[in-house]
């Protein structure tokens, strides 16, 4: 009920519409209902009296009744399918809004393909519940009732029969709702599991007919699917059982009604047409409750989704903004004061402990350590991806929690480990860094980026049409456009996290010679390569999410065996890997400049 509450203020906008459809269906209702008395009166009075002109004008108000019927009817669709559309329109936005509230946090507690069902499937759900539903919903009381009253007041001893079927009907409801109510939600949950299995396959196709998996994918996603199908199957085999139930009590009820009715009338205390008019509501009756009878079947399955959209706004936001907190980052140093960082409050360990360092403003700051030592998740305090579990974090001399999210995270760029280019052209790619972008500011930054010679070898150049996930390009390509996308932002804090590893040292040298001409903005560099991070001012080493050591280059080569380590096994080799590269075209500025020669 509480998240029913919570989903009604996103039917404001389309009340009109709402209330509309429900004037509507009721006066469709109730013309409806008129038409069984004027039948019996034709039958009764005129047929018996074989008086023509009598029929003629009863005939013609059961048509009058019918065709506005109709046309109440007509405007109750148009009028339900308007209200469906919005109500689903904006639990859409709504959700799609809270999404982007969340921080990395909050979406670690859902699948992704759980999501995208909540906003699909889920709605479409609630959209033909308000289609399919709110026309039962309000002509099944109103036929039901009325229905009833008119019943009791033509013969009130054939009328009994409906004291004893309505209990009944309400009984099996009861049984059927009560055992399917459980199984909607395991329904649902297949459906996440199917979208969860076909969403994977799509994105690791290329691993998938790499490593010749089509067979097991095949197979995962016939498990996934025939769980689906049984579970399904399980749930609609007892909901079906509705219709047969209420059709047997509804329908002996008509065959008791008629044998006590023809008793009545051939003891002379009941007319032929009143029979006929009084089987008309018994029919009205039955079909009004096998409609509410449906209604509740509907809800069944809404009240799973609703359950489940429910959770998605009830998830409060890890992360909450200041609306009045400062407004502008003084300048880009970044501190760190005895941060610890857990992902879960369940964790056994942090993922980090005791982290304090502090960078100037306008530094060049290289981050290194072994797989799983904790650097990215260093580097995504800064813009409060994450916020610390204890300790601090400081941008401009400001806890970064004193700042607008807006602000904090506009003047820090991050250059993320995973490229993401979205569908469109070059151009509105690199907008998303500066949508006021000019087109000499674009180029300037893809020539900082090293994206340049390969754009303009390009017969579009920033018009150049991306595939989905850009896959028309190559890694390092790719990269270089990330790079330049986040140099429009024009940050006082840039952070690569692991940024070029898919670019040649050449054009990697290219980028920091560029990055290092540019005043004033502090760079944060994670990398593998020791080659990528010489050229600091300082180097940090973590180890197992706490601080090893930090020092230039020179200091920790003396001091450091770990750094040792790590520049005795890549340096020997990394001319090697120049020449290479440059030999074979790699994928690089320096590759690029030749071919252009």
């Amino acid at each position: 009920m509480k998240n029913f509450k919570q989903l009604l203020p996103y039917l404001r906008p389309c009340r009109k519409e709402f209330f509309l459809a429900v004037l509507f269906v009721t006066a469709e209702s109730i013309f409806e209902l008129f038409i069984p008395l004027v039948m019996s009166d034709i039958i009764d009075v005129g047929v018996a009296g074989r008086d023509i002109r009598y029929i003629l004008q009863q005939g013609i108000q059961m048509a009058v009744c019918a065709l506005l019927s109709l046309f109440c009817g007509l405007l109750f669709a148009r009028y339900a399918a308007r209200t469906a559309l919005g109500f689903g329109t904006c639990i859409r936005e709504a959700e799609y809004a809270r999404l982007q509230d969340y921080s990395f946090a909050n979406l670690d507690h859902f699948e992704t393909s759980s999501l995208i069902t909540r906003m699909t499937t889920d709605v479409t759900v609630l959209q033909n519940t308000v289609v399919n539903g709110l026309r039962p919903l309000v002509r099944g009381p109103v036929l039901l009732v009325m229905g009833l009253i008119l019943a009791f007041y033509m013969n009130v001893r054939l009328a009994l029969v409906f004291l004893v079927c309505t209990p009944l009907l309400g009984c099996i409801l009861f049984l059927i709702v009560r055992k399917t109510a459980p199984m909607y939600g395991k329904l649902q949950a297949s459906v996440d599991k199917v979208n969860l299995v076909v969403q994977e396959n799509l994105n690791a196709i290329r691993a998938v007919k790499a490593y010749v998996r089509g067979d097991y994918e095949e197979a995962n996603f016939g498990q996934a699917n025939r769980t689906l199908t049984e579970n399904s199957r399980n749930t609609f085999r007892i909901a079906v059982l509705n219709l047969p139930a209420f059709q047997f009590v509804m329908y002996t009820a008509t065959v008791l009604i008629l044998w006590f009715g023809g008793n009545f009338i051939h003891a002379g205390t009941l007319e032929v047409g009143s029979l006929t008019g009084f089987l008309s509501y018994v029919m009205q009756i039955i079909n009004s409750l096998m409609m509410i009878s449906n209604v509740f079947l509907m809800l069944t399955r809404s009240l799973a989704s609703i359950t489940r959209i429910g959770e998605v706004f009830a998830e409060v936001p890890d992360l909450t903004d200041v609306p009045e907190g400062l407004g502008r980052v003084p300048d880009g140093s970044v501190e760190f004061r005895n941060v610890d960082f857990k992902y879960s409050s369940a964790a056994r360990r942090p993922a980090l402990s005791d982290v304090s360092l502090k960078f100037e403003s306008g530094q060049t700051v290289g981050i290194i350590g072994g797989t799983g030592s904790s650097k990215s998740t260093l580097i995504q305090l800064i813009p409060r991806l994450y916020d610390v579990t204890s300790g601090s974090v400081r941008v401009g001399g400001h806890d970064v929690r004193e700042y607008r999210l807006p602000v904090l995270r506009d003047a820090i760029g991050i250059v993320l480990q995973k490229n993401v280019l979205f569908s469109g052209t070059v151009r509105e790619n690199l907008r998303w860094g500066n949508e006021q972008a000019s087109e000499e500011e674009m180029w300037a930054a893809c020539r900082r980026a090293g994206a340049d010679e390969f754009l303009k070898r390009m017969p579009g150049g920033l018009d150049t049409v991306l595939d989905q996930g850009a896959q028309n390009l190559s890694g390092g390509q790719k990269q270089r456009l990330c790079i330049a996308r986040t140099l429009l932002k024009h940050p006082k804090v840039l952070i690569f996290d692991d940024s070029t590893s898919a670019v040649d040292t050449a054009t990697e040298a290219h980028i920091w010679r560029e990055l290092k001409a540019i005043p004033d903005m502090t760079k944060i560099i994670i990398a593998q390569r020791i080659t990528s991070v010489m050229h600091a001012d300082q180097i940090i080493i973590l180890d197992d999410g706490k601080v090893h050591a930090a020092g230039s280059h020179d200091t920790l080569l003396k001091t450091d065996k770990i750094y040792q380590e790590i520049y005795h096994s890549q340096i020997h080799t990394a001319g090697e890997i120049r020449e290479d590269t440059v030999q074979k075209g790699g994928d690089g500025y320096a590759a690029d400049n030749r071919e252009k020669a």
